[in-house]
């Protein structure tokens, strides 16, 4: 692979991380009139994460993870991913933490950072990664925000959109370790892949789905069909 092809990925993770902080940015607009709208609005953002999420674990997770590993190991690292993801889940509740939405952020952003990097030392889809983590960090970028500004009372909310950008840079780091290191490792990927897969779709269905659904409304639901969509979306192109 030709040198210029690392700042390619670098540029991508960059911008996929940059979701984040336009998501904390968005979430800093006060309220919007009339009320119905702004209830529409923030359960359709948790229902497009949902859709981004559910799609990045059917057509990039799942399917590049058990390309390297049989039954027994695919089945341990997704169960170990859930688990794992359940037991932060667990330990924040207990905490009282207002980081939650936070850590589920991460814990998704990192894996993924590194699967993008991997993939593009292998030659795999570069593109659809980070498409899919860029439409994801977007909405919980939203809700992170939104999470920490109410729990903690935040008087100085630019410095939080300043910590989402920071945290930005995570993924062109975790990229080139994926890119460098970890493409040497195949297995290894395929595991982190397998992990995050287990532990996305606990989060989706532990903390994101039940906060979508509203009385009297069917227009949320549009939402993780346009998440998941945008992702089919990108899978076509790239194996069109």
């Amino acid at each position: 692979m030709s040198e210029p092809n690392i700042f390619y990925v670098l540029a991508i993770a960059l911008i996929a991380g940059m979701a984040m902080p336009t998501g904390a940015i968005l979430a800093k607009v006060d309220k919007l009139q009339p009320q119905w709208l702004e209830q529409e609005v923030r359960h359709g953002v948790l229902a497009l994460g949902a859709g981004a999420l559910i799609s990045a674990v059917a057509l990039v997770l799942v399917p590049e993870g058990i390309s390297y590993h049989g039954v027994p190991s695919a089945t341990a690292c997704f169960l170990g991913g859930a688990l794992s993801f359940m037991a932060l889940d667990r330990y924040l509740a207990a905490h009282e933490s207002s980081a939650s939405q936070l850590a589920a952020m991460l814990a998704d952003f990192i894996p993924e950072s590194i699967a993008l990097g991997t993939a593009a030392a292998m030659g795999g889809s570069t593109l659809l990664i980070g498409v899919l983590i860029m439409v994801q960090n977007l909405p919980e970028g939203f809700n992170a925000y939104r999470e920490m500004q109410s729990a903690e009372g935040e008087r100085r909310p630019d410095k939080l959109v300043l910590k989402f950008a920071t945290m930005a840079l995570l993924g062109p780091l975790m990229a080139i370790i994926g890119f460098y290191v970890l493409s040497a490792y195949p297995g290894v990927v395929g595991g982190i892949m397998l992990f995050a897969a287990g532990g996305v779709l606990y989060s989706v269905f532990q903390d994101i789905a039940p906060q979508i659904k509203m009385e009297n409304s069917w227009l949320p639901p549009l939402g993780a069909v346009l998440g998941f969509l945008i992702g089919m979306i990108g899978y076509m192109l790239e194996h069109s």
